[in-house]
């Protein structure tokens, strides 16, 4: 039997939504302050996934300030697809938390191009589209209210009314309505996106209610237990074209120390259903599950991109907007050649260019020439929350940003022209190291994963010294930045330009 692997899409890829044309899935995800948004991944089988683009991917889309917080910015979108066109929905979020409305964008081809926004005037985020045997249109969204809107001007035509309050858990959210059978179907998500994710859904016989609860809500959660996946939720349900039925939703990965941490944010994981009395019935997700009928397995993303193109991957984001002056694959072929446009990677403005961390354990390198410059690789999780090693003035650092503080942990000379840099992350012999055994406790094996979930190593290829340093990854890591995102791990320039010959980033297999 064929067995897949969860997350089937790893790395900080949270909110997903899928919709089936065909034989062909299509998923989205929330992509915050990053630039471009909404990355786009199509599959054959639900479990091997390839990024054919980005949704949001030019200015008159998505236009993010640098008032723009972390974690602001794009939440949470719906894809589907209605008489031959696909909708993305989704909802901008400003700073203090303020939703700014949902936009809809259309096209005819699900790699784009995309078009400008259409606004929709309602409140909350999440927002969720359906369309009824009449042709209207449904926007559901958190709180649980509902309204039709003509999404092709935005215009809301009835509503919005309460449609269900969930099953009592904290922001009830997230909300897709489906129509199965006879019945409307709303599934939600509630009790947060932390540890108290759930999956709940009722059912009624119109859009607009009233809708029964299933009589085993929250149909889905991993709060309370020790599952290695946890945060279930925010989940969308899609049909198979065999008939099986499927739910992807995002999760975590902790580890480390109590309360463990999360570094790579909130991941893309898939679980069958079966239904039961005309009720879903899921979970627990597990690493590995039976996989689906269907199986495609796709071309392997390449771990190495040698910037020979002309155009950058669709992988590669930037904080809030990249300004075309900031950056150039002309300038030096061969090369990704970046300006600086701010001095420091601690406030907005910046120049950066990184892809999501998709590997607990990897290993990300970067040959590049400073010249006259000053840069190097960084891994991010905000402005305030930043690890990096960086090169310039003859001599090689490591920079750490935790909160209020700022220290460089260790400096060596290097000659000048191209070098290569080296960050690696790794689950095993993680900083501090244990200092608690199994049998000095007398309630049972407490301190037997003391530390944090990771170690960051910083390097410089064929230095025979030791690696310049040895850095605790939870102050990278969801509990310690706070926020929605996860790591994303890139080169940046902040003096002068900073030339980079390639970028590598791979899995590495411990003993």
């Amino acid at each position: 039997m064929r067995t897949y692997d969860n997350p089937v899409i790893s790395g900080f890829h949270p909110d997903p939504s899928v919709c089936r044309v065909g034989e062909d899935y299509y998923a989205v995800c929330s992509s915050f302050e990053y630039f471009p948004g909404v990355p786009l991944f199509h599959s054959r089988d639900l479990v091997h996934w390839q990024q054919i683009g980005n949704v949001l991917d030019r200015a008159g889309q998505l236009d993010l300030t640098d008032r723009t917080p972390s974690s602001r910015g794009i939440y949470a979108p719906t894809i589907r697809h209605h008489d031959g066109l696909f909708y993305v929905i989704t909802s901008r979020v400003g700073a203090g938390g303020i939703p700014g409305g949902h936009l809809i964008v259309t096209s005819e081809q699900p790699a784009g191009p995309w078009s400008d926004p259409v606004h929709v005037d309602l409140p909350g985020v999440d927002p969720d589209l359906f369309w009824d045997d009449e042709g209207g249109c449904w926007c559901t969204f958190s709180g649980i209210r509902t309204a039709r809107i003509d999404p092709s001007t935005g215009a809301v035509l009835e509503g919005p009314w309460q449609t269900w309050s969930g099953s009592g858990g904290q922001y009830p959210e997230a909300p897709h309505l489906f129509r199965i059978d006879g019945w409307w179907y709303l599934l939600v998500s509630e009790g947060g996106t932390g540890d108290g994710h759930a999956v709940s859904i009722a059912r009624g016989r119109s859009p607009r209610g009233p809708f029964e609860p299933c009589p085993s809500n929250p149909f889905l959660s991993h709060r309370g237990s020790s599952l290695p996946i946890q945060s279930t939720g925010h989940a969308d349900l899609v049909q198979a074209a065999d008939g099986t039925w499927w739910l992807i939703m995002l999760g975590t990965r902790p580890h480390g120390a109590f309360p463990r941490f999360h570094v790579m944010g909130r991941e893309m994981f898939l679980a069958p259903v079966s239904w039961e009395d005309g009720w879903p019935v899921a979970g627990p997700v597990q690493p590995r599950h039976p996989a689906p009928a269907a199986w495609h397995p796709l071309p392997l993303e390449t771990v190495r991109d040698d910037f020979d193109t002309q155009v950058l991957a669709p992988r590669w984001v930037t904080p809030r907007s990249r300004p075309e002056t900031s950056w150039s694959l002309h300038d030096r072929p061969g090369w990704l050649t970046l300006h600086a446009t701010g001095s420091t990677l601690d406030r907005p403005g910046h120049t950066f260019i990184g892809r999501r961390q998709q590997h607990l354990d990897g290993r990300t390198s970067a040959r590049l020439d400073p010249g006259a410059g000053r840069g190097g690789l960084c891994v991010r999780m905000d402005e305030a929350h930043h690890y990096e090693i960086e090169v310039g003035g003859g001599e090689v650092s490591v920079v750490a940003r935790i909160g209020p503080l700022r220290q460089t942990v260790a400096r060596r000379p290097v000659p000048s022209g191209p070098l290569t840099l080296v960050v690696e992350t790794r689950t095993t012999e993680v900083l501090p190291p244990s200092v608690i055994s199994a049998d000095q406790v007398d309630d049972g094996p407490i301190g037997t994963e003391a530390g944090g979930p990771d170690t960051i190593v910083f390097s410089v290829v064929g230095s025979d010294a030791e690696p310049l340093a040895e850095l605790d990854g939870r102050y990278l890591s969801t509990q310690l930045s706070t926020g929605f995102t996860g790591r994303v791990i890139g080169m940046y320039a902040i003096e002068g330009s900073v030339a980079f010959d390639w970028f590598d980033h791979r899995p590495c297999v411990r003993g």
